[in-house]
């Protein structure tokens, strides 16, 4: 296996799909790197259909970004509109407009946070946006209030029963607006996606539920505010080519990768030279690498309480798990090389407790350029949906003075074994990064189910998986059935792993 001693076991031959080559992760990148030169995840020189996204910088007819001056690792056109004159040239006559603009949005997952912090944008600039249409999951109460107060023209609920009761309440309510077209279901998630009056989507849905929508709103020449992780971590090589033929916009709506973009405003084709993203280090971040590793064996429900609780941020039960394991960093370092073309050599991770500074973009000059602002999701929210304008925005300013100190150290890729195998997916490519992505929710919804698996099991299964992976890992021409299917295999994997693991056995790693 390729992680540390304490990593180092063995899997149920049953738990696997198929006899897999003894090969490490490791392995399989160079081998990658030396035999394909079709693969978007070398940045080498491509012929294969699929290139025109993916392909490395030509030497020829661009200029060069990256610490190595060969454009090696990078992607010539990355789904966020930065690092090229056509975007430059995009993003200032878009800002000459001027700030009087309207936007139509259309609003996946309204109920949640993302959506809720969405809406409150709306109401502090109601002159700036009209939402259109809605989707939620089973909140049929907080769904008619939305309703009620945003009269969208189509709204969707996860189940018929969901949707009948936000009928319901609107008429026992004495609703007098528009009633709205009321869907369910998947069909019905792709039709508030698709609402022909709406030109931007809020992806706030989380899971591989998010991917099918957002390609029928790409294919629409809808700009996507992009806050559903799984479209590039899972659906990147799929993607990328979309967002080129169909010309439209990926905003990134979370805080680490809007910073990033709020910094490459300006910033000219072939400036920039690194990624740098912050990571406050979750729960743990005040222990040693050997204390974590002995709280987990003396103590493991301590542990288990500890990591769902987040320092800095409130966020869902699962994000703050993947916090506590830096897997969130490792899997936004995968979206940070899709959204902004930057190899994997070329982004890097810095702890930063203070949670003040989001990311920062180091150019050509070794000037580093950083976004600074309080841990307000609402923030990056706002510049997604209203980019590249600046709103005025009832929000408390930033006082450097009360903060007082910020203070950055390196991540311990032992301590955080997560993120490696994060770096080690991203630069096999393909369906690699779905499998990495589905291991991990996998497994760390079992983790907070209580199966029996321990803190250090999150990385044993996921490592496990994509060495599992390799047998059938595809690296050309993947299609979004390709991805669908890795992901519910990556899950079945992680569930049978599990449960050898919660009966007293061991995980495989091949």
């Amino acid at each position: 296996g390729t992680l540390p001693a304490l990593f180092d076991c063995i899997v149920a031959p049953e738990a696997r799909r198929k006899p897999t080559m003894k090969l490490s992760t490791s392995a399989l990148i160079a081998l990658v790197g030396a035999a394909s030169s079709a693969s978007a995840f070398t940045g080498l020189a491509s012929s294969s259909s699929h290139n025109n996204a993916n392909s490395a910088l030509s030497m020829a007819d661009r200029r060069i970004s990256g610490s190595k001056g060969t454009g090696e690792g990078w992607l010539a056109e990355p789904a966020a509109p930065v690092n090229s004159d056509a975007s430059l040239q995009q993003t200032v006559e878009e800002a000459l407009k001027g700030s009087t603009f309207q936007k139509r949005l259309s609003l996946l997952g309204s109920t949640g946070s993302i959506g809720t912090q969405t809406l409150d944008i709306v109401d502090a600039c109601p002159d700036n946006f009209v939402v259109d249409a809605l989707s939620a999951g089973g909140n049929a109460e907080l769904m008619a209030e939305q309703v009620t107060k945003y009269q969208p023209k189509v709204v969707s609920m996860s189940t018929p029963e969901a949707a009948k009761e936000v009928a319901d309440r609107l008429k026992a309510s004495g609703y007098s607006g528009p009633m709205p077209e009321l869907l369910h279901g998947p069909e019905g998630i792709d039709a508030v996606a698709s609402v022909d009056t709406a030109d931007t989507v809020v992806t706030g849905i989380v899971g591989a539920a998010g991917l099918q929508p957002t390609i029928s709103a790409i294919k629409l020449g809808k700009d996507i505010a992009l806050a559903n992780k799984e479209t590039l971590i899972s659906g990147g090589p799929v993607i990328l080519p979309l967002v080129k033929e169909h010309g439209i916009n990926m905003l990134p709506a979370d805080s680490e990768h809007s910073a990033i973009f709020q910094c490459l405003q300006g910033v000219p084709e072939g400036g920039l030279r690194r990624v740098i993203l912050t990571a406050s280090g979750g729960a743990f971040r005040d222990l040693s690498k050997d204390e974590l590793f002995n709280m987990c064996e003396g103590d493991p429900r301590a542990v288990q309480a500890k990591a769902t609780t987040h320092p800095n941020w409130d966020m869902g039960a699962k994000i703050t798990l993947d916090s506590a394991t830096m897997m969130n960093k490792g899997l936004e370092v995968i979206e940070a090389h899709y959204l902004f073309g930057a190899s994997y050599d070329d982004i890097d991770v810095v702890i930063h407790p203070q949670s003040i500074v989001h990311s920062m973009v180091e150019t050509m000059d070794t000037s580093c350029l950083a976004q600074l602002g309080w841990a307000d999701m609402r923030l990056p929210l706002v510049y997604s949906v209203s980019w590249p304008h600046r709103l005025r925005m009832p929000y408390k300013p930033l006082d450097l003075a009360e903060i007082g100190s910020l203070t950055f150290t390196k991540p311990d890729h032992e301590k955080y074994p997560c993120i490696r195998l994060a770096y080690d997916a991203g630069r096999v490519g393909g369906t690699m990064t779905a499998v990495l992505n589905a291991a991990n929710e996998a497994a760390n919804e079992m983790f907070r189910e209580d199966v029996g698996l321990g803190f250090l099991d999150i990385p044993k299964l996921i490592e496990g998986a994509m060495e599992a992976h390799k047998a059938d890992l595809k690296i050309d021409d993947v299609q979004l059935d390709d991805i669908l299917s890795c992901d519910a295999w990556a899950r079945e994997y992680v569930a049978k792993a599990s449960a050898e693991v919660a009966s007293g056995g061991k995980i495989l790693v091949v």
